[in-house]
């Protein structure tokens, strides 16, 4: 499948309210929560005035000039905070895509821009049965801390 990875637009912000609902992990036979989900207070702290902070960064990935992937990145107090220095990571591809590299390939290129950006690590929060676990753990991310539903994991850029 050819795809684009690039820098989000100003104009596309707004998608990563759709992208933040795509990222909740659903376990098979678990009914997906409403949509509504996301305007609860621990979720918008992803996206709220996404691009007016420092840190906050994103990329996004495009099939046939449609977006169905984003990653981004702010200094946030979330689920994978560890530090006031360490951007937290979300992600998410649209589910027909999936499996084609698409969601490696963020990962990957944002971690370079990251690094580029004079950061030396990136933290984020996974549940521990999220079949990404394994992507984040083949870009290098090691789990720091966990509870019983969740890794915190960091890669070290």
């Amino acid at each position: 499948m050819d795809y684009v990875i690039r820098e989000i637009k100003k104009e596309e912000y707004v998608l990563l309210n759709d992208f933040l609902y795509e990222a909740i992990y659903i376990p098979d036979g678990v009914e997906p929560p409403p949509k509504s989900i996301i305007n609860c207070p621990e979720l918008q702290e992803y996206v709220f005035e996404f691009g007016k902070r420092k840190d906050d960064r994103a990329l996004v990935a495009e099939v046939q000039g449609n977006v169905v992937g984003a990653i981004w990145v702010r200094i946030m107090n979330d689920y994978g905070h560890i530090d006031n220095d360490t951007p937290s990571l979300a992600m998410s591809v649209f589910q027909k895509y999936r499996g084609q590299g698409i969601g490696t390939s963020l990962l990957q290129q944002l971690l370079l821009m990251e690094k580029s950006f004079g950061y030396s690590k990136i933290s984020l929060s996974v549940q521990k049965n999220n079949y990404a676990v394994k992507m984040y753990k083949k870009a290098g991310f090691l789990v720091v801390d966990e509870n019983s539903e969740e890794y915190i994991m960091t890669a070290t850029l």
